[in-house]
């Protein structure tokens, strides 16, 4: 019981370290993009850290296996959220620095536009 406490320990910390860290950066980076990198960065591998010390605490094995489910779902949702609310906030105009370079995509208002055979560069064979 001792050596798992131990092994838990540094992961629990380092997870805090990462949520800290990427809670700072939501309040102090510039624009929408920095700021999403940030938290969807440091939050996910913060929760796998936590997620991950637990397991090792964890009483049974049903309680293991639900946690390490929850952290698979962690890696694959956090990213993809953290995509689309920036394809969107690109689309539509998020918050930017001035100086960011902009592309034709944001004209395209929409996933609509892009969809309805349009799209630059030819059709793919």
């Amino acid at each position: 019981m001792v050596w798992r406490f131990w092994l838990a320990v540094p992961l629990l910390l380092g997870g805090l370290f990462f949520l800290a860290v990427g809670t700072i950066g939501l309040l102090r980076l510039p624009d929408i993009y920095t700021r999403m990198h940030a938290t969807g960065k440091c939050d996910t591998l913060g929760a796998g850290l936590i997620l991950l010390a637990l397991v090792i605490m964890a009483p049974t094995v049903e309680v293991a296996v639900k946690l390490l489910l929850m952290v698979g779902l962690i890696c694959v949702i956090n990213p993809t959220t953290t995509h689309v609310i920036a394809n969107v906030a690109y689309r539509y105009g998020g918050h930017e620095v001035p100086g960011t370079p902009t592309s034709d995509l944001r004209q395209a208002k929409g996933a609509a536009a892009l969809d309805d055979g349009s799209r630059q560069g030819g059709s793919r064979p």
